[in-house]
């Protein structure tokens, strides 16, 4: 039975008048996962679809106009079919939901199926881009991916790594970027390599902890499983049996991009983020993302992922701010 039978199983939507409409779950456990902790999550789709909503049994009542009704019932479709494929609703579905292309048609469904299973929550492709990123990072032994923050660039790069060595289908994980933010030089830093570098990496160890809990991670490290080593430490080496990822690669010239590249090894998998939209080098025309992008799309062995606006899963507020910004960058070079 398709993912869309089975929604169609478990709602009965009825419109009461022009301002509102019933949506009746049969599911009792995914009604209380959609509906929250303390009504949580309608509070929160209440608030970002402009809508009233009452819950009561296994009723949900939404009245508004004639568009927030129609995004709040595809809101309430979408997370549904997210808890048939996961079984779970997390925080992060609920902005998810109430964004433009959630519509609920076969290809949402498809990009459902990019599950990657760790110890303390299951990652979901949030968007068709970020299937196609996941298989990628499963598939392909180099990726390039580039896009706006808040896109899932890193956050899914680390799901598929750690899993991998969990999995021990690699021995290392290593997680690296350049260290130029407001001019500081590593060497300048106080403490050792790790306490040097720890600051540049916060959003790689945010993820790590999120998904396999601080313990587990701390030991991966300590151990040497999951290494935390500068741009510049990279040159010299071949990269076997591991998973590496340079991220803020937009900060790293073509020659230091070419260098990482170049360090690929047997049974290794290495990966390339970046926002060509924040580059922090003084000179910006230094940096070589982009540059390699371009000297690297036509090789049919490495793929190249482009993320824009559209595949942004921060708040929606945040696409909103990322296309003014473009605006301005586009009108100021016309």
């Amino acid at each position: 039975m398709s993912g869309i039978s089975k929604l169609k199983q478990n709602i009965i939507i009825k419109k009461i008048d022009s301002e509102t409409v019933n949506l009746s779950i049969m599911n009792n456990e995914m009604l209380m996962a959609i509906v929250g902790q303390f009504d949580q999550n309608l509070k929160n789709l209440s608030k970002y679809t402009n809508t009233d909503v009452y819950f009561r049994g296994n009723s949900i009542t939404c009245k508004g106009g004639k568009e927030n009704l129609t995004i709040f019932c595809e809101a309430i479709k979408f997370l549904m079919n997210k808890y048939l494929i996961t079984n779970i609703i997390e925080k992060e579905d609920i902005l998810l939901s109430v964004r433009k292309n959630t519509e609920i048609d076969e290809s949402n469904v498809k990009s459902f199926k990019q599950l990657i299973k760790t110890p303390k929550k299951s990652v979901i492709a949030r968007s068709e881009k970020q299937s196609e990123y996941i298989k990628a990072l499963k598939e392909n032994d180099i990726v390039l991916s580039l896009g706006p923050a808040g896109t899932g660039k890193s956050f899914l790069a680390v799901s598929v790594a750690v899993t991998l060595l969990m999995e021990k289908k690699i021995d290392r994980v290593i997680l690296s970027r350049p260290a130029v933010e407001a001019g500081e030089k590593l060497g300048f830093l106080p403490g050792d390599m790790k306490d040097k570098v720890d600051p540049y990496l916060r959003p790689l160890y945010d993820a790590l902890y999120e998904l396999f809990g601080a313990d587990k991670i701390d030991k991966k490290i300590e151990s040497g499983e999951i290494e935390i080593a500068p741009l510049a430490f990279m040159r010299g080496r071949t990269l076997k049996n591991c998973f590496a990822i340079l991220d803020e690669a937009q900060n790293a010239t073509e020659t230091q991009i070419k260098m990482f590249l170049t360090r690929i090894g047997e049974n290794s998998k290495l990966v390339v983020n970046g926002d060509p939209s924040q580059i922090d080098l003084i000179n910006k025309t230094h940096s070589g993302l982009v540059k390699s992008k371009n000297i690297l799309k036509d090789l049919k062995e490495i793929k190249l992922i482009e993320f824009d606006h559209n595949d942004v899963v921060r708040h929606p507020l945040v696409s909103k701010i990322i296309r003014a910004y473009q605006k301005k960058s586009t009108d100021d070079k016309s």
